[in-house]
């Protein structure tokens, strides 16, 4: 009987190992290659055109949730702070000096090594949860390489390489533009996602109170997500 099992066992798995392997081989893409210098600046920087950057810029307060809001933020941009919460915790996070932050559970202040999980956690949560939010105005952060991608349908695409920064640095992003530079969708080459080149889009947009534009959702395959109740506001 056991034998019988392992034997299933080993089909299924070999059934999951081909399966993923005419996927990989279908949908996989390389990571293009790409003409950096001041032409990509241009296009960068016609991109945060579109996007009214300087609304952006000057928004002091920042509400989302992600993770089918399992995940809460209230970003406090002129202070480099954000409140954290998720499950029984809340972290107050200090994006200048991260390991002073302070974390809580069900309103209790945690001990000193409670506290360095949890702010790790609130720290990796806030990296991800907010790129899917701000991601386009992050192109002339420091340690980001921009290349022009001549596309398929001979348009341009803006190919961003974050070097350094965030939770997983050497990630890319292929953005896929309007003609007037507003971006629509990019690709992705993550060290997190074994695909190279999905796709997910940046085409449900929200004006905020301070003039913002900030995305509402992404669909990404056969994935959606919400990014909750948005709010961009200066008081």
């Amino acid at each position: 009987m056991l034998k019988k099992l392992l034997k299933i066992i080993g089909i299924l798995l070999l059934i999951l190992v081909v399966g993923f392997g005419l996927i990989f081989a279908i949908y996989n893409e390389p990571l293009p290659e790409g003409r950096s210098g001041p032409e990509a600046d241009a296009l960068a920087q016609k991109m945060l055109n579109s996007l009214n950057y300087e609304k952006y810029k000057n928004t002091r307060f920042i509400e989302w949730s992600f993770r089918n809001a399992s995940h809460f933020y209230q970003w406090d941009r002129a202070n480099a702070k954000v409140e954290v919460q998720w499950d029984e915790y809340r972290v107050n996070l200090d994006l200048i000096a991260p390991f002073s932050s302070i974390g809580y559970k069900n309103g209790k202040r945690l001990n000193a090594n409670e506290n360095k999980d949890v702010v790790e956690d609130a720290i990796d949560f806030y990296n991800n949860d907010s790129f899917w939010l701000v991601a386009p105005y992050k192109v002339f952060d420091s340690g980001t390489k921009r290349e022009i991608v001549t596309l398929e349908d001979g348009s341009d695409g803006l190919l961003v390489t974050f070097s350094s920064g965030g939770s997983t640095p050497g990630d890319s992003y292929l953005w896929i533009l309007q003609p007037s530079g507003f971006p629509k969708s990019f690709k992705i080459w993550a060290k997190i996602i074994p695909i190279g080149g999905v796709e997910a889009t940046w085409d449900e947009w929200l004006v905020t109170d301070s003039g913002a534009f900030l995305p509402k959702s992404h669909e990404m395959g056969p994935l959606e997500f919400s990014m909750g109740d948005v709010k961009g506001y200066n008081h």
